[in-house]
């Protein structure tokens, strides 16, 4: 396999018109999977794409065009270089189209390897699942899950000298414990840099204490019901929210941010006052790419903006929403501020504090809800969004469980619920059960929230 940076340097060297950027993504994955608490597959894996993304001169624009191959050797990344180059040609002025951003320096491990993940990955993890699953075998408990190291390794090039390398770990485990021939079910997912950040007796702890909460089933109406919200759940809905919080989709008046007045909303009072969403490519245990790697155009993010700096932002903070996510191209047809993406988030409530736990201590009367799944926006005006609970709805009486209620179907807006906030824990890396594939680096705070609407009982386990 050709090194990531040579395959840069070739393929701006085979470039020939106005502008070119290249982006080689090495990914390395070492595996667990287990079934009935049995192991069923263990391995690694490394994959390479190169995306070339040519601009070309085209009537009184630049056109973009991008081509996406996998480990190309030399004639298959010319090859590539060309087609891209067509397709800018073909495609028409882009509308978001900018100068690249210029650069002159070379990090010094630019042409360092793709980092490799390893089976060594588990050499402390392994074993220690080895016993939880012994234990689980003669207490009539099932383990089903995973557990993956992941490396992603980043290289960036441009035309205009930008040469940029980044570096990505992570461990992620998501495992649900079944027992009582499968009456009983529970899940936890968990992630961080590497399997030495994942406290896998407390998991273990965790799921079986889930377990032993739902020997006594309770009927709960459906309805709107003061609710606890794990970290997880939170995470899935704050996603949700930050990918309806476009600045062009609000300019538009396609969004729960478009103001009805026209324009955005930006600046008003959207939440509760404590509350605070924000990114920042440095946040401990959460770091991400720190500058912008972006293969195709969108609302997000524009191709012309690749190797700009990501700067910590706040979404909302004081209760006040602050930014909204634009390209400098969006900026500039908005008059919003520029706020590019980036690939973590934080939410913290003011006075917040606590684990899980402590908020169930702190709790009279509520609905504990686990994990959430099959989210979907169902209204983009109110960012309203269902879905289904999975896995655990506890009832929560006098700061203690219970037992265990049905599972639901949940409708509620992610943004009317900041509205509602009444206690919060501190926050905690987490893993959005719906989202982990998409934006796993996330830490929320739980939540207990007023009135959080379970519309229907669901047949879901």
């Amino acid at each position: 396999m050709t090194a990531p940076h040579e395959i840069v340097e070739r393929a701006l060297d085979a470039s020939t018109t106005r502008g070119c950027v290249v982006l080689v993504r090495s990914v390395s994955v070492a595996n667990l999977r287990w079934a009935r608490t049995t192991l069923t597959t263990n391995g690694e894996t490394q994959a390479q794409s190169v995306t070339v993304i040519a601009l070309a001169d085209v009537g009184s624009g630049v056109g973009a065009g991008a081509v996406t191959v996998n480990a190309p050797d030399d004639a298959a990344l010319l090859e590539a270089v060309r087609r891209a180059e067509a397709r800018a040609l073909e495609a028409g002025p882009a509308d978001d189209a900018g100068d690249l951003v210029s650069g002159s320096s070379v990090p010094a491990d630019w042409t360092d390897g793709p980092v490799v993940a390893t089976s060594a990955s588990f050499d402390h993890f392994a074993p220690d699942l080895g016993d939880i699953f012994g234990a689980a075998r003669a207490d009539g408990i099932e383990h089903f899950g995973y557990a993956e190291q992941t490396v992603s390794t980043t290289h960036l090039g441009t035309s205009s000298g930008v040469r940029l390398r980044y570096v990505a770990p992570e461990a992620r485990l998501e495992l649900t414990a079944k027992s009582h021939e499968r009456t009983r079910s529970t899940w936890i997912g968990t992630n961080g840099h590497s399997f030495d950040d994942v406290d896998l007796e407390q998991v273990d702890a965790e799921l079986r204490q889930a377990l032993a909460w739902q020997a006594r089933r309770i009927d709960v109406e459906p309805g709107r019901h003061p609710a606890i919200l794990s970290p997880s759940s939170v995470a899935d809905l704050m996603l949700s929210l930050y990918y309806s919080s476009v600045g062009r989709d609000a300019h538009e008046g396609g969004s729960v941010w478009s103001a009805p007045s026209g324009g955005t909303r930006l600046g008003e009072t959207v939440a509760d006052p404590r509350v605070r969403l924000h990114s920042d490519p440095d946040l401990p245990g959460i770091e991400c790419v720190p500058f912008l790697e972006v293969s195709a155009s969108s609302g997000y993010a524009s191709v012309f903006d690749n190797g700009l700096a990501v700067p910590a932002i706040d979404w909302i903070r004081d209760g006040v929403l602050r930014s909204l996510i634009t390209s400098r191209a969006t900026a500039a047809q908005t008059g919003l501020p520029f706020r590019p993406p980036v690939e973590n988030l934080r939410l913290d409530i003011a006075g917040g504090h606590g684990t899980l736990g402590d908020l169930v201590a702190r709790t009279d009367d509520a609905l504990l809800v686990s994990c959430t799944w099959y989210n979907r926006t169902v209204d983009a005006q109110t960012a309203l969004v269902t879905g289904l609970t999975r896995d655990g709805v506890y009832v929560v009486r006098g700061g203690e469980v219970v037992g265990a209620a049905t599972n639901f179907r949940w409708n509620d807006s992610p943004v009317s619920l900041l509205g509602r906030v009444l206690d919060a824990g501190a926050p905690q890396r987490t893993l959005g059960r719906e989202m982990a594939d998409y934006f796993p680096r996330t830490e929320m705070a739980p939540l207990l929230v007023r009135d959080f609407n379970f519309s229907t009982v669901s047949a879901a386990s």
